[in-house]
């Protein structure tokens, strides 16, 4: 049940990006908007839409129409940062989701550009009013990518990364780092599907609070897969932070003593967001069963 859920929520969000990039490619720079597609359908677990999808779903009772479109603008985010990431000044990557790199497959000026284009269509779906007919929503969607983003959310998080190269970070360091590189967006997602839903502010709260714990869980999980996985199971590199000289959360605390956490840290999201929503509550069980899948994927 969960699984179909998560694979339709996935084909709903692609079909609404498809058809985007479709249009895009009879306008004035098809080449950029065949790399915005390349980079945004590359498959993935479409986690951040399956949060903002799921979230709307527990605040409004139901399915919530403007929801795919604030689904689609956080994964043309995420998307955004995946290219810029892999570029031979950040990560040097060579391969994302089995495939050649943006910069690869195209240029490196082709990828910024295809980032950059993929970063403000993401904004211009929260400010459509087919998203939503009060402005104020809008608004409050906007800011929600824009601090998640921004200097104060994933952006900020990049920089602290570079930073880790020339230095080894300690635990709460490390914590603080990922709480921006790779849970800002993530949280941002699930208060996201909250608003565009009609979440009052205590629902919104409880997203967060879970949002913030499951992102963590989320990026031990990582660390965990590329200490015991291989690249072809990833379909991106491994150990790579280890090359950099980077500490993860399995080098400050032990294989055992991570699974741990992460495992702790999904229970303590779970209880919270039930203890709001209450636990007979229509749509509880996505939420707490995106949180456990994060911990039990295998990519």
């Amino acid at each position: 049940m969960f699984t179909d859920q998560l694979n339709a929520d996935a084909a709903a969000v692609e079909a609404e990006l498809a058809a985007r990039f479709d249009a895009l490619r009879k306008g004035a720079a098809p080449r950029l908007a065949a790399a915005m597609s390349y980079a945004a359908m590359a498959g993935g677990k479409r986690l951040r839409a399956a949060l903002v999808l799921g979230a709307s779903r527990l605040a409004a009772g139901g399915d919530c129409g403007g929801a795919i479109n604030v689904a689609a603008a956080f994964e043309c985010l995420h998307a955004y940062s995946l290219i810029h990431d892999d570029l031979p000044a950040m990560d040097d990557a060579e391969t994302r989701r089995g495939k050649p790199s943006c910069h690869l497959e195209f240029d490196e000026a082709t990828a910024i550009l295809a980032g950059d284009a993929l970063q403000t269509m993401a904004f211009e779906l929260l400010a459509s009013p087919d998203t939503h007919d009060d402005g104020a929503v809008r608004a409050g969607l906007v800011m929600d990518l824009a601090t998640a983003s921004g200097v104060a959310g994933m952006a900020g998080g990049q920089m602290l990364d570079l930073e880790a190269e020339t230095r080894r970070f300690d635990l709460d360091e490390t914590r603080a780092m990922q709480a921006l590189k790779t849970g800002a967006l993530i949280k941002a997602s699930a208060v996201a599907g909250g608003r565009v839903g009609g979440g009052g502010d205590d629902l919104l709260a409880a997203l967060a609070n879970y949002a913030d714990r499951i992102g963590l869980a989320f990026q031990i999980a990582d660390d965990l897969l590329d200490r015991t996985s291989d690249a072809a199971a990833m379909g991106k590199p491994t150990g790579r932070d280890d090359e950099a000289g980077k500490a993860s959360f399995v080098d400050h605390l032990g294989i055992d003593a991570a699974q741990k956490e992460a495992e702790r840290l999904i229970d303590e999201a779970n209880a919270m967001l039930t203890t709001t929503a209450g636990s007979s509550a229509p749509h509880l069980d996505y939420m707490l069963e995106i949180s456990s899948f994060i911990i039990r994927r295998d990519h």
